[in-house]
């Protein structure tokens, strides 16, 4: 088995390493690739949760997910509660466990063939992804379903904001969750795009390099997966900054930051 676990410790943190150790008991053979996130930033796990589940890969894969900013009750919380967790079986049969929490699903939802809250204590621990969650991930990884409880239906999860970063990736670009299919301009159109306080001139491309040196460039990018109705490729816009660092020209925006074209 592959495990991926995607959470918001921080790069490096020993948490990671605790959880591994928890889930590598049921799965002593399994590989494990650890992914950190923005602390609470459930859209960032939500994309790489649909990127890595929805995209060529082992077949027995499993993908933990643990991003929960607890922001489901703003009251005090007892014994430690948050956000509930769930299962998703993808279209293509990763199986999927994690926190449902702002957009952790959001993704995903129109490619689960199942959806399921699963029944297990919501608090607990304040570590609850080492404490309590990974037993379930287990089960559910050897096929033990008995802990699943009631349906979600798609229309109970957010849906993706259509102008956001996604993710900043170690080149500078910045991936958005702006779909290239809904992207009406004409190849080297010149743009306007604003992200926080700073607005910087850009061109459409229909490819990255299609532009010349030291230039801001729009265009789809390397993310994405085939949509769930058609079929068809879903690609996600980037700005890329031909020589250069376009999350730099932007003055480091933070993922989940809107993205508005002005012209």
């Amino acid at each position: 088995m592959f495990i991926c676990v995607i959470a918001d410790y921080g790069t490096g943190d020993p948490a990671f390493a605790e959880v591994a150790q928890r889930l590598l008991m049921a799965f002593p053979h399994a590989q494990t690739h650890l992914l950190s996130v923005p602390p609470f930033s459930t859209l960032a796990t939500g994309f790489w949760i649909a990127q890595l589940g929805l995209n060529p890969g082992p077949s027995d894969r499993l993908i933990y997910h643990n991003c929960a900013p607890r922001q489901d009750d703003p009251q005090a919380r007892r014994d430690n509660e948050g956000e509930g967790l769930t299962y998703a079986l993808l279209s293509n049969d990763v199986k999927v466990v994690g926190v449902n929490a702002g957009y952790t699903l959001s993704f995903i939802k129109d490619h689960a063939k199942v959806l399921r809250v699963v029944n297990v204590s919501r608090g607990g621990s304040q570590f609850r992804s080492r404490d309590v969650f990974p037993l379930a991930a287990a089960a559910i990884g050897r096929e033990d379903f008995s802990l699943l409880g009631d349906s979600l239906l798609p229309e109970q999860i957010p849906d993706v904001p259509p102008d956001r970063i996604a993710w900043i990736d170690g080149y500078g670009n910045i991936k958005t969750t702006i779909a290239a299919h809904t992207v009406n301009l004409e190849p080297e159109s010149k743009i306007v795009i604003r992200i926080g306080d700073v607005v910087s001139d850009a061109i459409y491309s229909d490819g990255s390099f299609k532009v010349s040196e030291g230039t801001l460039a729009f265009a789809p990018g390397s993310s994405g997966w085939l949509c769930a109705d058609s079929g068809q490729p879903l690609r996600w816009m980037e700005l890329f900054l031909r020589g250069g660092n376009a999350w730099e020209r932007f003055s480091r925006p933070r993922v989940n930051q809107q993205v508005t074209l002005i012209a």
